[in-house]
């Protein structure tokens, strides 16, 4: 940058003569002409004046500068000052994102915690004073309670005993790594909450590659369980297991009272059966009774690839308590979603080289998101067609003119569009048809796709990282259309605050028509929700009891939040 362009303007060194028109007025006696040597140096006081005022000022602008670039208010795709370069002037200044980060950590050892808020749009959603208290308040809690400190050593202890004791100052819930990328990030977020609600501290099982993928979100504490955990049968644990507890309930186990109280002794730790596949028995997780009980169990190991965050809603005791959380219902994924996942340095760097290398220049950014749920990945024509069809329909992008060429003007406008899909067939069609073709509005469209990887590879270290890369990517576009029943998109209109146009999921390889439709909310949508009510032990239609919990767009019978009437 041309540190020239920031200094202040020079400020005359004299001020003129006051006189109401600004014009000179006649002297009464004629002025005295100065002697040579007087007015040498005269004449180098005033350089000497100017020098070192202009010096001052330089020096005034650069320190702002620089103070501003420690301040995380302004930095280069690296995290720090490369070639004097913003990274997008259309991104926050408040790199703390409204008081949702905690202060304090050291920034180069993950630069997507503080710099994010650079890419990002200001973001409409503000978080409640009550989240922020909660969530420093539970960073107290996790520092206290978290790995290597003696009341987890204690917590320990008494697992490996065998019995549980309501009498505990910690209480935990462990995640265990599950599924896709997409669906973890869903869950952790599911499960934050709901530590958040019952005062339990979260720790994540690192599976193969948690660690390599996000940094620590707590201060002066790991959210990672640690290695030497007595439980080791992670990978054994589906809805058969034993010790879930549905097969609890049903093999009479456990048992208790309306307070939430057990005649039985507790056990030293229940597994939470939460996948698609769960039982009626584990469905009653959800219930209010059910909470009451969990509550005493001092370990919750929780294995889910589900966003179950609305059901939350929908259990009395939490109702007051997720209104002063979250006002505006629909930004829970948002705000925790910003608050937990933040890339290692890793994939920071694959996140923000691409950004300044095919996005960074464009004058809208727009995302599509392409998730295919036939077994062969195709290109198919029809879901090219549907693509089209959704984004031209609805001005996301310009048709084409049909004609050789079309008169551009000076002013013209740059769309760049980042295109994700695990084939680079429709990444192809859409660049070529942009570049054989202009544009009916005079727009230039420039397509882009970071990877083809061919086939989800979910235990693949790298794949994990570009996926999250382009989730992040995605997340930094201006418009965006996205697949319907895709966990991968909905990452990235949470974390971007975005309301996609979601296209419908294809029926006999055929373009739906209407193609796609506007998302309700920025909030993902719990795919397996239970139809139960736990007061009148029936079934029930769980998406028609309260106005801020409905059937989600793309999936007819899951659940997803809006915002409050």
């Amino acid at each position: 940058m041309d540190m020239k362009r920031m200094r202040r303007p020079q400020q005359p060194t004299t001020a003129p003569a006051p006189a109401s028109d600004g014009a000179l007025r006649a002297s009464p006696t004629p002025p005295r002409l100065l002697r040579p040597w007087t007015a040498f140096l005269l004449l180098a006081s005033l350089l000497v004046v100017g020098a070192i005022l202009s010096r001052a000022q330089r020096s005034l602008s650069i320190d702002s500068f620089r103070a501003a670039a420690r301040a995380g208010s302004v930095g280069a795709a690296s995290g720090g000052l490369e070639n004097d370069t913003f990274p997008s002037s259309r991104g926050p200044k408040d790199k703390l994102l409204h008081g949702l980060l905690a202060a304090g950590f050291d920034e180069q050892s993950c630069l997507s915690r503080y710099h994010s808020a650079l890419y990002w749009k200001e973001s409409p959603h503000l978080p409640s004073p009550y989240l922020l208290e909660k969530l420093r308040n539970y960073e107290a809690l996790h520092k206290k309670c978290g790995p290597n400190t003696e009341l987890y050593k204690k917590s320990v202890e008494q697992l490996k005993s065998g019995h549980g004791t309501r009498v505990t100052e910690c209480s935990y819930v462990v995640w265990v790594s599950f599924s896709g990328l997409g669906n973890r990030m869903l869950s952790i977020a599911s499960a934050f909450l709901y530590a958040l609600l019952t005062n339990k501290v979260l720790l994540i099982d690192r599976g193969s590659d948690m660690d390599d993928l996000f940094c620590e979100p707590f201060p002066e504490s790991s959210w990672l369980l640690p290695l030497d955990f007595p439980i080791t049968k992670f990978g054994t644990f589906d809805i058969k297991t034993p010790e879930s507890y549905g097969n609890m309930l049903k093999n009479k186990v456990i048992s208790y009272s309306v307070d939430g109280t057990s005649p039985q002794s507790l056990p030293a730790y229940i597994y939470l059966h939460l996948s698609h596949d769960y039982g009626d028995r584990d469905k009653l997780f959800f219930c209010e009774d059910d909470q009451k009980f969990l509550q005493n169990v001092p370990w919750l190991l929780l294995r889910s690839n589900n966003y179950f965050v609305p059901s939350l809603f929908l259990i009395p005791a939490y109702e007051e308590e997720l209104r002063q959380l979250f006002p505006e219902a629909d930004t829970v994924f948002h705000h925790l979603g910003r608050y937990l996942f933040h890339p290692t340095n890793t994939v920071w760097g694959l996140i923000t080289r691409y950004f300044q290398s095919y996005l960074a220049k464009a004058d809208e950014r727009v995302g599509i998101q392409i998730r295919v749920f036939e077994t062969d990945t195709g290109p198919f024509q029809y879901v090219l067609d549907q693509i089209l069809a959704c984004s031209q329909k609805e001005k996301v992008l310009p048709d084409v003119s049909g004609q050789e060429t079309v008169v551009s003007t000076p002013n013209v406008k740059s769309k760049a569009v980042l295109l994700t899909s695990l084939n680079n067939g429709y990444f192809e069609k859409v660049r070529n048809m942009y570049w054989e073709q202009p544009t009916a509005t005079g727009e230039i469209i420039s397509v882009h796709q970071p990877s083809h990887e061919g086939y989800q590879q979910t235990e693949k270290q790298m794949h994990n990282m570009k996926a999250l890369a382009e989730m992040y990517l995605l997340s930094l576009t201006d418009v965006l259309v996205t697949s319907a029943w895709s966990t991968f998109g909905y990452v990235a209109q949470g974390l971007g605050g975005l309301q996609p146009w979601i296209l419908y999921k294809p029926d006999n390889q055929t373009a739906p028509d209407p193609p796609c439709r506007r998302a309700m909310s920025i909030e993902p949508c719990f795919h397996a929700p239970p139809f139960y009510d736990c007061k009148a032990k029936k079934g029930i239609d769980t998406g028609a009891l309260v106005p801020h919990v409905r059937h989600c767009e793309d999936m007819s019978w899951g659940l997803k939040l809006v915002n409050r009437a």
